[in-house]
């Protein structure tokens, strides 16, 4: 669509619209000049409406063009938008109309797109991406920010957003170690650390969405004033940035602020149900203050990001992790024991009753947790503090067992104590309620413990290049 061209010259406009497509090989579009000259180059697969210079226009599935002296109001129509004014065409999820009289097919997706972004779509679409998996932001030149993008979940989703061909822009400390790594076979647009992120914001980037991945993560962390400034403080400059100028942010929480909760009614997720949760540690206790900070945000009624979402993320494993150090998934820790011809170690039990290696857990493979984040950018009209795990506690027990399995070694665990720091702070059952998720719309399958373990050593862990 042609967002740079004024109202005083329509015809002008559209035949920007006209020359880009054609351009662009879009195979399928049916233009309607004044002159009612067709251009059809076959089945009807893509379509657009103008909107207002500076707005952009709607990129649309199944529809067709039609010229401003087809509109008895241009002016009226143009500075609409294609959702309403004269109706030309409706919204994803609806039948438009033309002035006409001919109805045009029902709409699935609706983004916006610009003369000089074409380009891009075109990229996407010869490298073989499908039609229906293309969302809004495939055709714009609009960055994705990923804080924590370098780390183990922000650098499998920017893996994901390179894959889409979206501009990206890395917030994290590469340092010295083998975090650079992560990003070796996606390398982002840019990488700036969170020291020069505020300079970077001043300049006002235009920017589509934030992921804001990145934290102080360990939950043995002892210095509060540096989490706090780490999971807190930018947490909510970000916050107040993104409401401010209309970009989306979705951000990582924690099951860690679900404490010591023990039973699955106890891991109900959304804002209404956070007020009483008592998190074990630092980190958790962080997550849970930034949580509780946005609820105050909505209910006084102060600007929000346009769409906002929290995930309370379980335990996650999957490549890309290798740099965590004690942070690491147990996956990890027990595949690396038994493959060096160890037995897998679990801890015994320090609750009464409970059996040594029955401590269960939400394990989520990290492709699941990226599949997630992912429906949620597709899906701008979903906002709320979710859970993201799968809805079923394994054993530590089955996990080591998985492991051996997959890394073709004899079943062998062996119990030792909890190390005193863990004693009081050790999560022995965490199980995401994951109903308001469902409800919200995210209907894909999770990966189950044993498929993901198997997944994980097969193409990850016993390969010679182990990262994403």
């Amino acid at each position: 669509m042609c967002k740079r061209y004024a109202l005083q010259n329509p015809h002008r406009a559209f035949d920007c619209c006209r020359s880009a497509l054609r351009t662009a090989l879009f195979f399928g579009c049916k233009f309607l000049d004044s002159g009612e000259t067709r251009f059809d180059f076959g089945q009807t697969l893509f379509g657009g409406v103008l909107c207002h210079a500076g707005a952009g226009g709607h990129f649309l599935h199944g529809v067709e063009f039609v010229t401003a002296d087809e509109v008895e109001a241009v002016e009226d129509f143009v500075y609409a938008g294609a959702d309403n004014g004269v109706k030309l065409f409706a919204g994803a999820g609806h039948c438009g109309k033309g002035v006409t009289g001919k109805a045009c097919e029902v709409v699935e997706k609706a983004g916006s797109v610009s003369h000089d972004e074409v380009p891009a779509v075109l990229r996407r679409v010869m490298s073989g991406a499908s039609l229906g998996s293309l969302s809004g932001a495939d055709y714009t030149g609009r960055m994705i920010i990923v804080t924590g993008g370098a780390g183990f979940i922000g650098s499998c989703l920017h893996a994901a957003l390179r894959r889409r061909g979206l501009r990206t822009v890395v917030v994290d400390r590469l340092r010295d170690g083998v975090k650079w790594r992560n990003l070796a076979s996606h390398a982002p647009d840019r990488i700036i650390t969170p020291d020069a992120l505020e300079g970077f914001l001043a300049s006002e980037p235009d920017v589509e969405a934030v992921f804001h991945m990145g934290a102080i993560s360990a939950t043995t962390a002892r210095d509060g004033d540096l989490v706090w400034s780490s999971n807190v403080d930018l947490s909510q400059t970000l916050w107040r940035w993104c409401a401010a100028r209309g970009v989306r942010m979705i951000y990582a929480s924690s099951a860690a602020t679900y404490g010591a909760a023990d039973r699955p009614e106890m891991f109900r997720d959304g804002l209404e149900n956070i007020d009483g949760l008592r998190p074990l540690n630092l980190y958790g206790w962080s997550k849970q203050a930034f949580d509780l900070w946005v609820k105050r945000e909505i209910e006084a009624g102060a600007p929000v990001p346009p769409q906002w979402a929290g995930l309370k993320f379980f335990n996650v494993y999957g490549p890309n992790e290798y740099h965590k150090g004690s942070m690491i998934s147990v996956v990890k820790v027990k595949y690396d024991e038994v493959v060096q011809g160890h037995a897998a170690k679990l801890f015994r039990s320090d609750v009464p009753g409970l059996a040594d290696g029955q401590q269960k857990r939400d394990f989520i493979w990290v492709g699941d947790v990226v599949n997630i984040m992912l429906w949620l950018f597709d899906h701008p009209d979903v906002s709320g503090l979710f859970n993201c795990g799968t809805g079923v506690a394994r054993s530590y027990l089955d996990l080591a067992h998985a492991v051996c399995d997959a890394a073709k070694r004899a079943r062998d665990v062996e119990f030792v104590d909890m190390p005193e720091k863990l004693r009081g702070q050790y999560q022995s059952f965490t199980c995401a309620d994951m109903s308001r998720l469902r409800a919200a719309g995210y209907d894909a399958p999770f990966t189950s413990l044993e498929d993901g373990i198997g997944q994980y050593v097969r193409e990850y862990l016993s390969q010679p290049h182990p990262n994403l």
